[in-house]
Order: structure tokens, then sequence, then C-alpha cells
């Protein structure tokens, strides 16, 4: 299933195979346009390292108990155009602009984790 120019459904389902819930499924629309404009933006593609985690799947990795990835709210994005500082720093000046969700940005040391909460947060976990 196609949810915009550039990603399929496939690119964000749980890696232990569990089926999407419907309502995960209507997040995970809205978080794929998020992630067209940041990939528009930027002018490269994104690779999504994580998208939906089943509960299970969630918790055999060791992510926190009330992870956006359970609810389709969550993409960890990486691209070989752009470090991880250059892409948090991207969707940083996208939100900043009103162009994407105003929600959670977290840099890791490979990756940009990005979600569409309600409430914005950010955090730093490169080591």
């Amino acid at each position: 299933m196609k949810l915009s120019r550039n990603f399929n459904k496939r690119e964000f389902n749980s890696k232990d195979g569990k089926r999407m819930p419907l309502q995960v499924l209507e997040n995970i629309k809205i978080l794929a346009k998020q992630i067209q404009a940041i990939r528009d933006a930027l002018g490269a593609p994104i690779h999504i390292n994580s998208g939906y985690r089943s509960p299970e799947h969630n918790k055999r990795i060791g992510g926190v108990k009330n992870s956006q990835h359970i609810e389709g709210k969550a993409a960890d994005l990486a691209t070989r155009d752009a470090s991880p500082f250059k892409l948090y720093n991207l969707i940083l000046q996208l939100i900043s602009e009103g162009k994407i969700i105003n929600g959670g940005v977290g840099i890791y040391n490979g990756f940009v984790h990005y979600d569409i909460r309600s409430t914005p947060a950010r955090w730093d976990y490169r080591k």
C-alpha cells in the first residue's frame, strides 16, 4: 500500500511480522506524510529503520513501555546523504517553519527518531 510518493506501508511494518492494527495504520498514514515532507526537503532517500512495533517486538528489543512506535506514531530515520545531526536539524527547521508536526525528535549515533505525539519532546542520545 502506497502511503506517499516515496513510502509504502511495508516499510513501516513491525519487524516481527505482526499485523498492524487499523488505528495504527491511520497513524502511520499521517506519519508517512510528515516523513515525505522531510524527504522532499532533504532531496534524498530516507530509510525507515523502525516504524510500527508490535508490543511484543518493542518489549523484546528493550523499547520503552509507552513507545510511540507501538501506536504507529514514530519512525527511526537514516539516510546516506546526511549525517544524523544534519537530518535532526532539518527536522527541527521544518517544525519551526510549520511544515511538519511538532512532536518528538531524538538524535542517536546512527539515526534520528521522529514522532507525531501531541506534545513536543527533544533528546540527544549520542555517545
